[in-house]
């Protein structure tokens, strides 16, 4: 968290210690914090952050399957129970049916959303995971494997779309920014202890080495069913539905600290009101046309789309499935030391994640996003030389491999601070409320089309043409870079209401870099300076 909201604005001039103008995106929210300066360190606001925990646990279930079937794909017990190899078709099979049920899951998402709310959202995919955890873990043959990852697939879904659609939309708008961010951190609190759970497990002769990791999925789960229940439900999906006096009951006590009257909380009911509608398509579970159906919402979907396979093909997809194949072929034989080295990366990229949502603010969405893409080309590039190289059964330089091995943890440090934390936060403010939900459902379904690709496609690409798969990744960035420059907005220092004006625009990119200028007026005022001043 930030000590003080002051990520949405620059300071142009300093008088006498006293800020005499500065440069904001949004007026009315710069305002509004430069005159109440809120604290995030209030009792009030640690019981919010508690009930954003219970909704960032959705984002740690994801996590944990992420490493979990890297870990187990190399696994001994495994292997000899199922009659796999890490490599191959079926393990592509193993691996993509996760992301199918995923798929098919992504068009119940959005109107469990939208038709129950947030919270009831993520009991349902809480829910449905735990079902395809028992099916799964106990499994006697290769179909009910298969057949309890579908089913977690599914259940994921849900939870990716109603969790941070949750946290963004209850968060203070002083630390949205961040709060959102760190949501999508937590992927690593369930990858973390999934590596080492593995690690730990690997040693065991029994099938216990693998059934062990896979019941512990459940444990997210289950706090997250028992914990949402006690969660308030989001102001916006309530002013959706008419209960105007709920959601400003909820706004007074974690906006305002108890002040009906506060700046802020004013700000964002009038903000709300006026934009939210009582009759959107949100209430219409059927309707996905105000996805597509203007200028705008293609803009929108353009942003979002584009964030959903940006985020699964800029070369993490094979980091987060295959880093033990991935160390292999620079010749980390050993399945102990590549579940070692998967958890130490764990680590490190959740520390960088976490780095990453809280300068996400201060530094903005796309000059983070650019110059991480463009040291993805330059990353790559080296992998792929020291590959090339090094990359042999008969290679003897350890150097060269380590070499190789530091720029992978590279990539996946880079990835992690800057795409990392904006892969729930981005598309999440590319939405308006009314499609929040299905629009985000589209997200997910995009993300898992891209995500088959590696699932399916990289474990059979790695096994035929090894390292030289990474020249795609090189040139994919490349076009992922040009892209970002010309369509992406800037969304920071701004409310969820204020980010729809941008869209209204005839060039969206261009108006998202606009800038105000409040000036300290004599009675000690922000006034916003005119063209004349």
């Amino acid at each position: 968290m930030v000590e003080k909201p002051t990520t949405h604005y620059e300071e142009t001039e300093r008088v006498g210690g006293i800020p005499k103008a500065l440069v904001v995106a949004s007026v009315g929210l710069a305002e509004a914090l430069e005159k109440t300066k809120p604290s995030p360190w209030t009792k009030r606001m640690f019981k919010l952050y508690f009930f954003l925990f219970i909704a960032f646990l959705n984002s740690c279930i994801n996590g944990y399957d992420g490493s979990l079937m890297g870990g187990i794909n190399v696994m001994t017990q495994y292997q000899k129970f199922f009659g796999m190899k890490s490599t191959g078709s079926s393990t592509g099979l193993v691996f993509s049916i996760y992301t199918i049920g995923n798929i098919v899951g992504s068009f119940f998402c959005g109107p469990f959303t939208d038709r129950w709310g947030r919270r009831v959202g993520m009991f349902i995919g809480a829910s449905i995971i735990i079902l395809g955890t028992c099916i799964q873990a106990p499994s006697i043959n290769r179909g009910m494997f298969i057949g309890g990852r579908f089913i977690l697939g599914f259940g994921v879904a849900t939870c990716a779309t109603a969790g941070p659609s949750y946290v963004a939309e209850i968060a203070h708008p002083a630390w949205r920014g961040t709060i959102t961010g760190l949501y999508n951190t937590f992927w690593f609190m369930g990858g973390i202890p999934a590596s080492f759970v593995l690690y730990g497990c690997n040693s065991m002769t029994t099938n216990t080495q693998w059934r062990l990791p896979i019941w512990l999925q459940a444990l997210a789960s289950g706090f997250v069913v028992a914990g949402c229940l006690f969660c308030p439900e989001s102001p916006r999906w309530l002013i959706s539905n008419d209960r105007h006096e709920e959601a400003l009951v909820i706004m007074t006590e974690y906006y305002g600290e108890g002040d009906r009257d506060h700046p802020i909380v004013q700000l964002t009911y009038k903000q709300m009101a006026a934009e939210i509608a009582t009759a959107g398509s949100d209430k219409r579970w059927w309707d996905y046309r105000d996805l597509f159906n203007s200028r705008n919402a293609w803009w929108r979907m353009v942003c979002v789309i584009g964030m959903a396979f940006f985020g699964q093909w800029a070369g993490n997809g094979a980091i987060s499935y295959f880093m033990p194949v991935l160390l292999e072929q620079v010749g980390i034989d050993d399945s102990s030391t590549q579940l070692l080295y998967s958890a130490i990366l764990q680590v490190l990229s959740w520390l960088c994640a976490t780095a990453g949502a809280r300068f996400t603010d201060g530094l903005g969405r796309r000059p983070v996003l650019l110059v991480a893409t463009g040291l993805f080309v330059v990353e790559w590039s080296i992998v792929t030389a020291l590959s090339s190289k090094y990359g042999h059964e008969d290679n003897t330089n350890n150097h060269g491999s380590r070499a190789a091995i530091a720029f992978i943890y590279l990539f996946g440090l880079t990835y992690s601070f800057a795409y990392t934390p904006l892969q729930a936060l981005y598309p999440v403010e590319c939405l308006p409320f009314e499609t929040r939900a299905k629009g985000m459902g589209m997200y997910n379904l995009f993300v898992n089309i891209a995500a088959f690709f590696n699932t399916f496609a990289i474990p059979i690409a790695l096994e035929r043409v090894t390292w030289k798969v990474y020249f795609l990744y090189i040139a994919w960035d490349v076009f992922q870079f040009i892209f970002i420059y010309f369509f992406f907005i800037e969304t920071k220092g701004r409310t969820l209401e204020e980010i729809n004006d941008i869209f209204d625009a005839p060039y969206p990119k261009k108006k998202s870099l606009e800038k105000h200028i409040l000036v300290e007026a004599e009675d000690g005022q922000l006034r916003e300076k005119s063209p004349s001043m």
